[in-house]
Order: structure tokens, then sequence, then C-alpha cells
């Protein structure tokens, strides 16, 4: 059988809102490659009108995008094909949290990448923080913005390296009111939403500590593997990978309350800080959703499918007694930690006179329980 081709090496520069560098940090780097022999090419850039990161472009073979027609509308996007035909040694991709036109071959960025790097390809891309899918209720609880576009983690854990581009908050907002970043009206804009100073501290930090734990994750691996892991010898990249040491379980109770959703983010966020193996479970009177009422089953199966493109195993439970049916699962999987959502009284009927969360803590004496409230703002 022929030799599979390695898989290529992606490095990630975070930041932590528009203006810190990233895309110039990254054309330098293509630069830099350039001068030293490496075929590198632009897949995609955008500009944002921005002169001094334009010019970083000189030079540089820039694959041309292809155009899509979406509701009588012209949208231009990354040319994958274009680029797996030329096949450079290193492709630089911009935005990597991008969404794609409806119509396009994969629905984010993010996709098109893992193509480009199965096949060989090295690439540079660049994303800020707030676009990774874990964090998505924390930077909505302190920014008010409710970020659309996400990446799922274990995307940002595949990466080979990962640095962030750094620019202290005041620095960024001084850039901000010059015009560096954006028009001076829509610059206006951004000062009285998302670019307040409180708000780029904590982004900053959210930054600063997601670098940090990449950074200590790979050091991790690298030091209970005896010989460091290729790209090709991980063709997953470092997902699933657990630390050796590692005995930590996770189970998230999934149920059609739309908080379900953020109680996955902090489960599959906690499992990663302690490289924990993870299970998301529904419990039924049926393994056979179908016999729910339909909302119901819609919002049960949207959570299930949520948690698996966040890499957390899904199982649908059989049983009358949701506690005793989770708890059972629990000891059969070793599970150390079970998180619950805190539900309104009226959503629980009490069995017994306890509620579920009692039941289970009643259950659970040898794991822990963490019981998730839904995080409103203000």
């Amino acid at each position: 059988m022929p030799d599979l081709p390695r898989r290529g090496r992606l490095k990630l520069l975070l930041g932590y809102a528009a203006g810190v560098g990233k895309t110039y940090k990254m054309l330098e780097e293509a630069q830099k490659l350039k001068q030293q022999g490496v075929d590198v090419v632009v897949g995609y850039f955008e500009p944002h009108s921005r002169k001094e990161t334009i010019n970083k472009t000189q030079g540089l073979e820039v694959i041309p995008r292809r155009t899509l027609l979406h509701r009588g509308t012209e949208f231009e996007e990354m040319d994958t094909d274009a680029i797996l035909r030329r096949h450079p040694q290193v492709c630089v991709v911009d935005e990597y949290a991008h969404t794609n036109v409806p119509g396009s071959e994969r629905a984010k960025r993010w996709e098109d990448v893992q193509i480009l790097l199965e096949a060989g390809i090295d690439v540079l891309t660049n994303m800020n923080v707030q676009h990774l899918e874990s964090l998505n209720d924390q930077v909505w609880h302190f920014t008010g913005v409710r970020v659309r576009e996400t990446v799922p983690d274990w995307v940002i854990k595949a990466a080979d390296e990962v640095v962030m581009v750094d620019l202290p908050p005041q620095a960024l907002l001084n850039r901000l009111k010059r015009g560096v970043i954006y028009p001076q009206e829509k610059a206006q804009q951004a000062l009285m939403s998302f670019f307040k100073e409180p708000t780029l501290v904590a982004l900053r930090e959210l930054a600063l500590r997601q670098t940090a734990h990449e950074v200590d994750m790979r050091q991790e691996i690298e030091e209970n593997t005896q010989a460091p892991l290729s790209a090709a010898d991980r063709p997953g990249g470092m997902r699933g990978t657990r630390a050796a040491d590692s005995t930590d379980r996770i189970l998230i109770h999934i149920t059609s309350d739309p908080s379900t959703a953020a109680l996955i983010r902090r489960g599959r966020r906690v499992a990663d800080f302690l490289s924990a193996d993870c299970f998301a479970v529904c419990v039924h009177l049926d393994s056979d959703l179908r016999s729910l009422p339909a909302k119901e089953r819609e919002a049960l199966e949207k959570h299930l499918n949520f948690a698996r493109n966040l890499q957390i195993e899904t199982r649908v439970l059989q049983g009358d007694d949701v506690a005793k049916t989770l708890i059972e699962f629990a000891h059969r999987h070793q599970i150390t930690q079970v998180f619950l959502l805190r539900h309104k009284p009226s959503h629980w009927p009490l069995m017994f006179g306890r509620s579920l969360v009692q039941q289970v803590v009643r259950l659970a004496r040898d794991m822990q329980v963490t019981v998730v409230a839904e995080r409103r703002r203000g």
C-alpha cells in the first residue's frame, strides 16, 4: 500500500480582539518563510482596509478567491480546491472561525483548513479567543455579545502550536481612536460597545489563560510520551489524548432545557483542563426518542448533536428513575464528576420529597456533583 501523505502542521495565532495584530504577525511570518525558500501562499486574506497589513502581502502569492451566489448576492470565499491543486508547503489562512456562505462545500473555514492539513499542507491561521466554543457563555456574560461564529475546542487542541498575539488594552484603544482598526464612524460604535476597557481586559485575561493551558497541555503530552508524536502519528491531532495519570471521568446530564448548552460547554471545558474522558447522557422511558413530543425531542437531539460536535461521547439511557439510571451508568463507567442543571422547582416534580439534584447527590456519594445554575446577565 502506498504511504499516506503526512498530515500538515497547524499553527494558530490567538488574540482577544480585532486590531491586536494577528493578521499582521501571520503575514510577517509568511514573508520570513518565503525568504527562507519555503513555498508559501496566501489562501485567504481579509484586509479590512488596513494599509500596514495590506503592505505585508507584497511579494506573496495570493490564491484567487472563489465567488458564490446566495440569494442574488455574490460572496467571496477561500478556494480550497485551488489551494489543493497548487499544493504549497505552507498556506496562510485569515479568520479561522469564519462561517462560509450557504452553498459552500463546508460550513466553516476551519473545516476547509482540515482538508488542507489532511493533504499534507501546513497552515498558519488566526482567531480571537471569544470564538472558542467552551467560552461562549462566559464571553456573553461579561460582554453582552453572543458570539455566533465558534470553533470547537478539539480543533484548537489539534493545533501543533498556539501562540498569543498580545497588545495591552490601552494601546489597542489608542489604535482604535486613531482609525487604524476601523473607519472613524465604526470606531466610535465599537468604543460604545465591545471595545470598553474592562471588556478588553477580561478578554485578554481569557486569551492569556487559554494560551497558557494549550502550552501546558502540549508539554505534558511530550513529557508522557517517550518519543514526541509527529503530525502523521496523530491524524486527529491531540484530541482525545489524556494525561497518563488522569483518573477523572465526567458525566453531563442532557435535558431539553435551553440552558443545557451552557452545561455542556462547562463540562467540556473542565474535561479539557483535567484531560478527562467525557460523557453526555439523557434518560428516557424508551431508548427511542421518537415517542417524545416533537418540541422536546428536537431540543434533546439538538443538545446531543452539540455534545457530539464537541467530541463528547453521547448515550440515550432507558429508565423510569432518572437519578438511579444516571448513577448506575456513572458507576459502570467509573465517573468521578457529574454535571447537572439546577432546574426551577416547576420543571421537576419532587419524588419522595427530593428533587433530581438531591436524589443524585444522595446516590453519588463517591462522586463530585456539580450543579450549574442558569447564567443571567445583570
